[in-house]
């Protein structure tokens, strides 16, 4: 088992470059399927998620080759299966995007349940409405996601609740159907944008992703073209919270600091300073941290994927601090890790309170997701002493060479 060992106490100070953006690269990759030429895929993250996606359009007879580890060159002609079974698909779980991408190309896709993080129910409800609005008959059995269509005919979709994986998967399958599809109480996440500019580069006609409502009029056929993923705000996030929770300095490159503007407005509150670029932001810490209420939202609220590392940073702070999670049920899975290094927090279902400032010391904690990993990372920064994360392997999920980019800042971590 994969293990990360951290000496904290050592204020982060320098620069660190942003990888791309693991949840647009997660749908960008699948949505090549639809097209039948060779693309280009620029800034990809070189995380564990990536590899695993890679491994399954292979499987489906995509061939791809890394020209670096940021760059992958796809083609996708020759793709003739459109079944990805338990084996492939479990260990991710944006892997469900197979669904709108097989479908929108073959009219067939037959996927297994994903896997991924394990913090509360996440159900396709609203991915499988819209397929079958889209003229797709629906079938779960043995664990397979199978759909079938004869044709895809554009419609309107209205989604009971606003969902990132359905409004980008429902996207997927609607760019080649025929006609028009308009897609109510759309997500507006970056990465619905960046999956959406995709398309349209392969020739797909989509207006109005980062709204609420998307028009796609089909198109009957989409090329290959050259792409760079947008900047991960989420990686951007830890280290910018990195640098607070550590007393430090760093500034965080190669983002779009609109993308942050939920989180620096939290950092500013606690006291932080901010400066900010036009492709970084700089946080310092201040001599004196103050706790303040967190709630999570859909974009542009706070991001959930954030509130493991708020919630650990607001913990360290002075005074009470309020996290709300309205995002998932079960989120807060990490607090009990957290208080073995010494956090005051107490959960009472989807409400977090903290009460600080803490005396942390290091411990041996276990990394039950990806992002609760990153939050027991910063708090290890924050702590005295040695903390040892197990299960780190979660955190490669999405953090690409976590320890190497923390030691540049000064950092004291290693791999095992």
């Amino acid at each position: 088992m994969e293990q990360l060992i951290i000496k904290g106490g050592n204020p982060l100070r320098g620069e660190v470059n942003i990888s791309g953006a693991k949840n647009a690269a997660l749908a960008i990759l699948p949505a090549v399927i639809l097209s039948e030429g060779i693309s280009t895929i620029e800034n990809l993250p070189y995380i564990e998620d990536i590899k695993h996606l890679v491994e399954i359009l292979e499987n489906l007879g995509a061939k791809c080759n890394f020209k670096d580890k940021h760059t992958l060159v796809i083609d996708s002609t020759n793709i003739e299966k459109y079944r990805a079974v338990y084996g492939s698909v479990k260990k991710i779980r944006a892997s469900y995007y197979l669904l709108g991408a097989l479908l929108g190309r073959f009219k067939n896709a037959e996927v297994a349940m994903p896997g991924g993080c394990n913090f509360g129910q996440r159900p396709v409800d609203q991915h499988i409405k819209g397929f079958k609005a889209l003229g797709a008959v629906a079938d779960l059995k043995n664990g397979m996601n199978k759909l079938k269509a004869d044709k895809l005919i554009g419609t309107n979709i209205y989604l009971d609740v606003i969902s990132v994986g359905a409004t980008i998967n429902i996207m997927l399958a609607a760019t080649k159907a025929q006609g028009v599809t308009i897609i109510e109480n759309a997500a507006k996440e970056p990465h619905v944008v960046d999956t959406a500019n995709f398309l349209n580069m392969m020739g797909a006609n989509i207006k109005g992703a980062g709204t609420d409502v998307i028009r796609i009029i089909g198109v009957e056929k989409l090329h290959g073209v050259r792409y760079t993923i947008i900047p991960d705000q989420i990686e951007a996030g830890t280290y910018m919270i990195a640098a607070a929770i550590t007393k430090g300095s760093v500034t965080v490159k190669n983002i779009i600091p609109k993308h942050m503007d939920p989180l620096t407005a939290k950092l500013i509150e606690m006291n932080c300073i901010v400066e900010e670029g036009d492709d970084y932001i700089k946080v310092t810490a201040p001599e004196k941290l103050y706790a303040t209420n967190i709630k999570t939202m859909v974009y542009p609220g706070f991001p959930t994927d954030l509130q493991p590392q708020i919630t650990t940073i607001v913990a360290c702070s002075h005074g009470t601090g309020i996290i709300t999670e309205n995002v998932w049920e079960n989120r807060f899975q990490y607090v009990n890790e957290l208080k073995r290094l010494g956090f005051n927090i107490t959960v009472e279902g989807r409400v977090a309170v903290t009460k600080g400032p803490v005396n942390l010391m290091g411990a041996e904690v276990f990394a039950h997701d990806l992002r609760a990993g990153a939050a027991l990372v910063l708090a290890g920064l924050a702590s005295v002493g040695t903390t040892t994360i197990s299960n780190a392997k979660q955190i490669y999920r999405g953090y690409e060479n976590i320890e190497g980019k923390l030691r540049v800042l000064g950092a004291d971590i290693e791999k095992v």
